[in-house]
């Protein structure tokens, strides 16, 4: 979960380690599964980056690429900006520190755009709203990659995953003050917004889902009879 709420500062030293211990390497893993689908972009937009760590990978796997990275914690945007010093790119990502949900995306600017663990922080409004906006800002053919926690179907993959998500929201609400209390339907928004999966891949028994989504073409009218 890393949109960035007020609060999150208090999380930026540790939120590296807080996601280890919770997931292993699975979480991290589901951030960087599909970032190789951004190299031949040349305006990306992250929206919730966190500590740089995707916008270091995307800068050197899209070396010709602008990005702009969205999220409201100063601090983990300071420890992105040193990341991406570090790798000698600050001329071509640059970071606003302001909530997604105002700030002004464009339209038809970027060919590319990642939000990995960041829809779920929002409300259904919210999260439907951020998606409109995104699309909006999205040139035709740009992919939009996705990787969030999901609830599993049905069985014990859902029970488990159930618990998980409540023992974060509960945590999250208490350190950051988010007001979700529960996941929002990202890619049921995203489906009805006219994006489509064109890879995905499960973690953590169907808790962790990367996606790679396309926009679906827009249907041709139907043609007239021939005489």
């Amino acid at each position: 979960m890393t949109a960035r709420p007020r609060g999150f500062d208090r999380m930026a030293r540790w939120y590296r380690l807080l996601e280890f211990l919770a997931f292993g390497a699975d979480l991290e893993a589901a951030r960087f599964e599909y970032l190789g689908r951004l190299s031949g972009c040349r305006d990306i937009v992250l929206l919730g980056e966190g500590d740089g760590r995707c916008a270091a990978r995307v800068a050197a796997a899209a070396p010709q690429a602008r990005i702009l990275c969205v999220d409201s914690s100063p601090g983990m945007i300071g420890r992105a900006q040193r990341r991406i010093a570090d790798l000698g790119a600050s001329d071509r990502v640059r970071f606003a520190c302001a909530d997604a949900r105002t700030f002004d995306l464009g339209q038809g600017v970027f060919d590319g755009a990642a939000t990995l663990f960041f829809l779920d922080c929002f409300s259904e409004a919210d999260a439907a709203s951020l998606v409109g906006r995104v699309t909006a800002s999205l040139r035709p053919g740009a992919p939009w990659l996705f990787s969030d926690f999901v609830l599993p179907a049905g069985g014990l993959r859902r029970l488990r995953a159930g618990a998980w998500l409540r023992v974060l929201y509960a945590c999250f609400r208490w350190e950051t003050g988010i007001g979700a209390r529960a996941l929002p339907p990202s890619e049921e928004l995203l489906a009805a917004s006219g994006w489509v999966p064109a890879a995905s891949r499960e973690r953590q028994l169907g808790l962790l889902r990367s996606s790679v989504y396309v926009r679906a073409p827009a249907p041709t009218g139907a043609r007239g009879a021939s005489p």
